[in-house]
């Protein structure tokens, strides 16, 4: 007797959930997650050009010096430890490339 309560229940309650309101919520619902990649997404992008930028100036000081490969070697090492492999070392020199392009893209000549 008790499911078919429960059923009875869930039935009277549909009833007064009209369609506009479930697909009103459901696009609010895709909105914000939406806003939230784009978001995440320039966020990541600005860190990554900070990353290469900084690798670029502070390691490899404006040169692709052998010694700049051993150190962002090193350096990823101690960021995939504590931040995951998003970080590895070949990820680090595309980074150091983003950057480099982004700046060359900005200031053609």
């Amino acid at each position: 007797m008790r499911k078919e309560t429960e059923k009875q229940v869930v039935k009277t309650y549909n009833k007064f959930i009209s369609a506009d309101l479930i697909g009103d919520i459901r696009r609010l619902i895709e909105t914000a997650r939406h806003n939230i990649a784009v978001t995440v997404n320039a966020g990541l992008t600005i860190l990554y050009w900070q990353i290469g930028s900084r690798i670029r100036q502070d390691i490899l000081k404006e040169k692709r010096a052998d010694y700049g490969k051993e150190i962002i070697s090193t350096l990823s090492i101690q960021l995939v430890k504590e931040f995951g492999n998003g970080f590895s070392r070949p990820n680090l020199f595309r980074m150091v490339r983003f950057e480099d392009h982004a700046v060359r893209d900005k200031n053609p000549g």
